[in-house]
């Protein structure tokens, strides 16, 4: 078994990723009005001696998503769904900026769609779990709204849904083709914490 960190928070792998995709911690669980955006999460995210979790995810694709949609490869893809801008259709936007919240209408005005896909996508909506009393207490930031694993988040956009989906775009450890693989995708995001003990 695996093991990471996330915001400070560890996070046990499971060889079977079909294990970490319960029905909690869905889209449908999480209400906009507790969004609290990057800005917020960044102020006590920034310190190097953490792991600099905000630099980490602007350096990321997850960061970037609205720019994607901005590029000839994405015009391409929309453009055979008959969408003319991917940048403000509500179709593209909905996975690819949590101001949307995997709806095809803006849900919050704290996250701007330009700020693509942030912290609270993957976390969820931080606004009771925010305070550091409870964010050093992982029980409590689950009771309080964050996802956790925070990998349960990722097939909500990472899916057969997405016009760009390949269904054997990975190959896992096992030589089995498959479309998302949590522990592959992963190292393209990831931002632990140091002082996280395992």
């Amino acid at each position: 078994m695996n093991r990471i960190s996330i915001l400070g928070i560890s996070i046990s792998l499971s060889v079977g990723i079909g294990l970490l995709f319960p029905a909690s911690g869905g889209a449908a669980d999480r209400d906009a009005s507790l969004y609290v955006g990057v800005k917020v999460c960044g102020m006590c995210h920034k310190k190097e001696d953490s792991g600099n979790q905000l630099a980490s995810w602007q350096k990321g694709p997850h960061s970037k998503t609205f720019e994607r949609l901005g590029t000839p490869e994405a015009k391409a893809a929309a453009a055979k769904l008959g969408i003319a801008d991917p940048q403000k259709s509500a179709k593209c936007l909905k996975c690819h900026s949590t101001a949307y919240n995997w709806t095809e209408q803006v849900a919050t005005e704290k996250i701007q769609p330009e700020d693509g896909v942030t912290c609270e996508s993957c976390h969820g909506p931080g606004k009771k779990y925010m305070p550091k009393s409870v964010m050093e207490d992982r029980k409590k930031c689950i009771e309080n709204g964050m996802v956790y694993p925070a990998s349960k988040s990722c097939e909500l956009c990472h899916n057969d849904q997405n016009p760009t989906w390949k269904a054997d775009r990975y190959t896992t450890k096992d030589g089995k083709k498959v479309g998302f693989d949590f522990e592959q995708a992963y190292e393209k995001i990831k931002h632990p914490n140091p002082k996280v003990k395992h």
